[in-house]
């Protein structure tokens, strides 16, 4: 694969040094995860910058901006526009005048970490936002997603070469795929998933009910941006975290960790389960 097609799907390599029984051993090329800072800029204004892998950046605005409240439909986007510079990516969103002006009163400075979804929150209250309860009417046949993990590693482009990201895809009440999502953030890489969903939802109503698996632990803000909009399972590979856990109950949401297909943890939800 030549240097350009390695840039486009997110992954440089790089000569290294490897060592084996405690011997160096001779420079050999290495493939790395390309992170880039991303900054969300809304009508001229920067809200947030992101380290992310630099893939799928509209999706990854519609979703931020979805489960961050700055929007409550797609509908308030106007228009984005992608713009690479020396020093990373900007990522220009023309919000409705409306929104806009929610935004102005309650930004925030996010420079953040690594995907993290709350660095720099001002206030404690702004970590914490009102989830309705999400209704009981779907269930699920576990026994439809004994094979599900398989599909984390096919959407794992950048991560089959480093070893480096983490996925979030989207299955049907079945368990059969629809799309996923990778990225070096797993914050991240569950936006991009539900700005898509979002984008979707309008023409196609297989995506209005369905179930988020994710590659990673999951966090307070991994329940958060799931059940606030409006996905009513999220099945996670690693553990839930105990604020996480609360909030799925408090919202309803399904939530499941330690996520090995035939196996797991049932942390909240299980009246949805078959």
């Amino acid at each position: 694969m030549s240097k350009r097609q390695l840039m486009a799907i997110g992954v440089k390599s790089i000569p290294v040094r490897k060592f084996k029984n405690s011997k160096l051993q001779h420079f050999q090329p290495d493939m790395l995860a390309i992170e880039k800072p991303v900054a969300l800029i809304y009508n001229g204004i920067s809200h947030v910058v992101m380290m992310a892998t630099p893939k799928d950046l509209d999706y990854f605005a519609i979703g931020f901006s979805l489960t961050e409240n700055i929007i409550h439909s797609v509908n308030d986007i106007y228009g984005i526009d992608i713009i690479d510079t020396p020093k990373g990516i900007e990522v220009q969103i023309e919000l409705s005048s409306r929104r806009f002006s929610e935004l102005k009163e309650k930004r925030r400075n996010l420079t953040g970490r690594t995907g993290c979804g709350i660095c720099g929150t001002e206030q404690i209250e702004q970590v914490c936002q009102d989830i309705p309860t999400l209704p009981l009417i779907s269930q699920i046949d576990l026994a439809d997603f004994s094979d599900s993990l398989s599909y984390l590693s096919h959407v794992q482009q950048v991560g089959k070469q480093t070893g480096c990201t983490h996925a979030a895809v989207w299955l049907d009440l079945k368990g059969q795929f629809m799309v996923g999502f990778e990225d070096i953030g797993r914050h991240v890489a569950l936006d991009k998933l539900l700005g898509f969903r979002a984008m979707q939802l309008p023409n196609n109503p297989s995506y209005q009910h369905g179930v988020v698996l994710v590659s990673s632990r999951a966090s307070y803000e991994m329940v958060q941006k799931t059940a606030k909009c409006g996905v009513k399972f999220l099945l996670a590979v690693s553990a839930a975290t105990s604020m996480a856990v609360d909030l799925a109950k408090q919202c309803h949401l399904t939530l499941l960790g330690f996520f090995r297909g035939d196996k797991g943890v049932i942390y909240s939800g299980d009246d949805r389960l078959i």
